[in-house]
């Protein structure tokens, strides 16, 4: 079994509370296609491309796309990631997602979550139908030559096949609890 969701798979549920003060399941998100990504507050490859994020989730917003993000770091590895910050840095930014915590990352275990940022699109069925990068240059979007994240939504949603349904995220890794700051789980590999 690979350590990340594979194309085809459905997405696994969660209850997580979010910086709205609420909890929600995937099944609160009743919208046509869901965008749920795996971020945090201190990373620069998330700082970077955040903005482009909100473009692209504002883009597609009114075609029944909905963007989650989760933050699975723990603030043990960086205080930065704490919930309270969370809080603070929806405050600041107003991004277009909701934003949930997993502080026990079993979320991002049970995604396969990489990196921040890392994505995933599920259609309809809540079928994965796109993981990966957002861009190819999320830390210098200025830089950037494709939006992988925009490709796909718009190729599913025209009706067409993804051409390139998965990428290899591009960030820093997941913070695991308890774990040096670069460690990553040895099932975990790239994608592609």
């Amino acid at each position: 079994m690979s350590f990340t969701l594979q194309i085809g798979e459905r997405a696994p549920n969660f209850k997580l509370p979010a910086t709205d003060g609420k909890t929600y399941q995937m099944f609160d998100f009743e919208d046509r296609i869901l965008v749920i990504f795996f971020t945090c507050n201190h990373c620069p490859f998330v700082i970077g491309s955040d903005e482009v994020t909100r473009q692209t989730a504002n883009r597609f917003a009114s075609l029944g796309v909905k963007f989650v993000g989760i933050n699975s770091n723990s603030a043990n590895t960086y205080e930065e990631d704490s919930f309270e910050n969370m809080v603070k840095r929806m405050e600041t930014h107003n991004f277009p997602w909701v934003y949930l915590h997993d502080e026990a990352q079993d979320v991002a275990r049970q995604y396969g979550a990489l990196r921040t940022p890392h994505f995933f699109v599920f259609d309809e069925d809540r079928r994965l139908i796109y993981t990966g990068r957002g861009v190819d240059n999320p830390r210098e979007t200025s830089k950037m030559t494709v939006n992988d994240l925009e490709n796909a939504l718009g190729e599913h949603l025209a009706g067409v096949e993804i051409t390139v349904p998965v990428t290899n995220p591009i960030g820093c890794n997941v913070k695991w609890d308890n774990k040096d700051a670069h460690w990553m789980p040895p099932e975990a590999c790239d994608l592609v």
